[in-house]
């Protein structure tokens, strides 16, 4: 099932997730259902909350489903440590068309929970550490555009306003 993406505007985007506390068969279709939803779209990572579920899971393919062994599931996950410096242009679903450059760390370690709900911690670096740091602050309740200096960030503000106003967003 492909579920429709929620867009900025929406509270659930700006609400910290809860944990996931049910690892079961019901979680196993969610995460299929969210990599279904996320390659339908384009993307390389979705956070439960885009899709309108406040649960702390997100998932992640940076080869857009090229390699099945690329895809990562995290519940609950928490960053460990990150490591160095890199800027480069990102997007989200929930903010389509827009897009800026942003500053994060090169490296980062996650612990998170696997779908059976096994704790494990995995260390990325480049576009994948960008994809964990941009969905675990998805589950924070927080947006790529928090990154952005203030005058960027009210600009795109300004702009998704109209929209919403014009019936476009």
């Amino acid at each position: 099932m492909i579920y429709k993406i929620v867009k900025y505007g929406n509270a659930v985007l700006e609400t910290p997730a809860q944990p996931v506390t049910e690892f079961n068969e019901e979680l196993k279709k969610l995460v299929a259902d969210m990599f279904e939803s996320m390659y339908a779209m384009h993307g390389v990572g979705l956070a439960a909350p885009q899709i309108g579920i406040p649960r702390s899971l997100a998932v992640i393919d940076i080869t857009s489903g090229e390699d099945p062994n690329a895809k990562v599931v995290l519940c609950n996950p928490t960053i460990l440590k990150t490591e160095g410096k890199q800027t480069l242009e990102e997007g989200c679903l929930s903010l389509p068309t827009f897009r800026a450059q942003v500053r994060r760390p090169r490296s980062v370690t996650v612990r998170a929970q696997d779908i059976t709900g096994r704790w494990f911690e995995k260390t990325a670096e480049d576009l994948l550490a960008r994809a964990f740091l941009h969905e675990t602050d998805h589950l924070s309740g927080r947006l790529f555009i928090a990154h952005l200096s203030a005058l960027r960030r009210d600009l795109i503000k300004r702009k998704v306003r109209k929209l919403m106003k014009e019936g476009e967003w």
